[in-house]
C-alpha cells in the first residue's frame, strides 16, 4: 500500500512575522534545525513516500527542503488557502492509496504518532486522526476514497469539512503525544526567527 506523507508548507506565517518555517531551534535535540525541516524529518521517519507543498515565491524555503532531500510540489493557488494547497498535493500524487497530511509548523509530533496514523490507514481506515486528552489533533490521514473530494478543496479550512461530514468514519487513535495539538504561531522560548533573505 502506497501511503504518501504530505507536509503542508505553503502558509504565509503572518502571526509569526515571516519565515516561520525557517526559524531555528536554539536548544534541545533539534538545536540548529529549522521548524519546517524538523517537521519534514518526523514525517519521513514514519512514512516512506513524502512530498512537501510550498508557495511559488518561497524559493529559500524550497531550497531548504530540497537540501534535506525533499520532493517538492508547488501550490500555484496557495493564496486561496489551505484547501488549495491540499488539492495541489493530491493532484500531484494521484496514484497514492492514502495520504497523511501534516502541517509544517507542527514539529513536535513524534514519528511514532505519525506511524500509528499510517498504520490505521493501512488496515483500511477511511479517515484517521490522533487524539490527545480528548482533543483531536494532527496529522490527519485519508484513504484514496476521498481523493476526488480532497483534489477539489479550496478556501482556508483545509479538509475539516470532510472530516466533519464523515465523523462516523473517523478512526481516532489515542496517543500520549501533546505535539499533535501544538503548532508554532509566534516566536517562543527555544526558537529564534531566522531570516535567510
Amino acid at each position: 500500500m502506497r501511503i504518501t506523507g504530505v507536509l503542508l508548507a505553503a502558509g504565509r506565517a503572518q502571526r509569526f512575522g515571516g519565515d516561520k518555517l525557517l526559524a531555528r531551534f536554539v536548544e534541545g535535540p533539534n538545536a540548529g534545525a529549522g521548524v519546517g525541516v524538523v517537521a519534514y524529518r518526523n514525517l519521513c521517519a514514519a512514512v516512506d513516500d513524502v512530498i512537501v507543498v510550498v508557495r511559488p515565491a518561497d524559493q529559500v524555503l524550497r531550497q531548504t527542503f530540497e537540501a534535506s532531500g525533499a520532493r517538492i510540489v508547488t501550490a500555484e493557488r496557495a493564496d486561496d488557502g489551505l484547501g488549495a494547497t491540499i488539492a495541489a498535493a493530491v493532484q500531484a500524487t494521484d496514484t497514492s492509496d492514502a495520504y497523511v497530511f501534516a502541517l509544517a509548523d507542527m514539529p513536535f509530533i513524534r514519528p511514532a504518532t505519525i506511524a500509528r496514523v499510517a498504520q490505521e490507514l493501512a488496515k483500511g481506515a477511511s479517515i484517521v486522526a490522533p487524539r490527545h486528552e480528548g482533543r483531536r489533533g494532527h496529522p490527519v490521514g485519508f484513504s484514496a476514497l476521498h481523493r476526488h473530494a480532497l483534489s477539489r478543496l479550496a478556501g482556508d479550512e483545509g479538509a475539516r469539512s470532510l472530516v466533519e461530514q464523515a465523523a462516523g468514519d473517523v478512526a481516532l487513535v489515542d496517543v500520549d503525544d501533546a505535539g499533535v495539538l501544538r503548532d508554532i504561531d509566534v516566536p517562543e522560548p527555544g526558537l529564534v526567527a531566522f531570516r535567510a533573505r
